[in-house]
């Protein structure tokens, strides 16, 4: 087991990306100048391409795709500041045309944790087999069952359980569902999917406001909560930053971390944001960790 070292103000974090295994050794008082000055978790949007059309989907809609070198250099950088893991997302990240190139260099020039998250449609067993081995920890997402799932994601649901048997010869996984009007009320027919397909967690995303959404209703919010303190689920649950964190039980991974410094997002255009969902953010110029130091300081 090989861990990788991040030190801030909440102490030594020790992390292997093999196993996931995280150890905060809190009483070690880190001074100020030796804190990691990349954040603990980045994601980037690769491309915004994605063939499917969900209604609720916040990914914009214009074209753009991260190129390969960048997000290479990029990657060193955030390795040598400290980052723990990257996770790929999009659109679609497994539509970029040299996705699988892209997490085999990152795994192979650094220490960090290569994830993606990802509707499974695209991934053949050639992908699947390329992506073996240069992948950690993988997410697909499931908004629904049966028809509903089918309606909403315009695919057939026995391709997504498919998909998600062969996601499981590439790394471990866990299952993304998008809460909202349409979901709520299958939240345990999905918890059971997960289960049944052998997936680690259960992420639940209620559904944010769009340019063609509202996001989830006040009610619909409120049957989430319910949910999730009643569920007994047989694979953990994890919540996305959403508002909700007050309303659910929740473990902070690292207590007191201020959220720019445990995560930060860019998106398909190289622009460094809070998260996904950020309205505004920092360009990238020639050094990713100089654009953090900025949007820290401005945010």
């Amino acid at each position: 087991m090989t861990y990788k070292i991040r030190l801030s103000a909440a102490g030594l974090h020790l992390f292997d990306r093999v196993s996931g295994l995280n150890v905060l050794v809190d009483e070690v008082n880190v001074p100020a100048e030796q804190y990691s000055r990349a954040p603990r978790y980045l994601s980037m949007a690769l491309t915004n391409a994605c063939e499917l059309h969900c209604p609720y989907c916040y990914a914009p809609k214009h074209a753009a795709m991260l190129d390969v070198a960048r997000v290479v250099s990029w990657a060193a950088e955030l390795d040598s500041g400290g980052c723990l893991g990257v996770g790929f997302g999009g659109g679609e990240p497994t539509a970029h045309p040299r996705f699988a190139q892209l997490c085999a260099q990152i795994t192979r020039s650094t220490s960090m944790a290569v994830t993606f998250t990802t509707h499974g449609h695209r991934l053949t067993p050639a992908l699947a087999d390329a992506l073996c081995g240069v992948v950690h920890f993988a997410r697909l997402s499931v908004d629904g069952v049966g028809v509903t799932y089918e309606r909403l994601r315009g695919r057939p649901f026995a391709a997504v359980r498919d998909a998600a048997m062969r996601l499981r010869s590439v790394a471990p996984i866990g299952i993304n569902m998008v809460v909202n009007a349409d979901t709520v009320g299958e939240l345990d027919d999905v918890a059971e999917f997960a289960a049944d397909v052998g997936a680690l967690e259960l992420l639940l995303l209620p559904e944010q406001p769009t340019a063609a959404t509202l996001g989830i209703s006040d009610a619909d919010a409120d049957r989430l909560v319910h949910w999730v303190r009643a569920a007994r689920p047989s694979v953990r649950l994890a919540i996305s930053r959403s508002g909700l964190e007050d309303s659910v039980p929740a473990v902070d991974p690292v207590q007191g971390e201020h959220p720019l410094e445990a995560h930060l997002h860019v998106d398909a255009t190289g622009i460094l944001r809070p998260h996904a969902y950020a309205s505004v953010g920092t360009p990238i110029g020639h050094s990713i960790l100089e654009a953090i130091q900025t949007l820290r300081q401005v945010a």
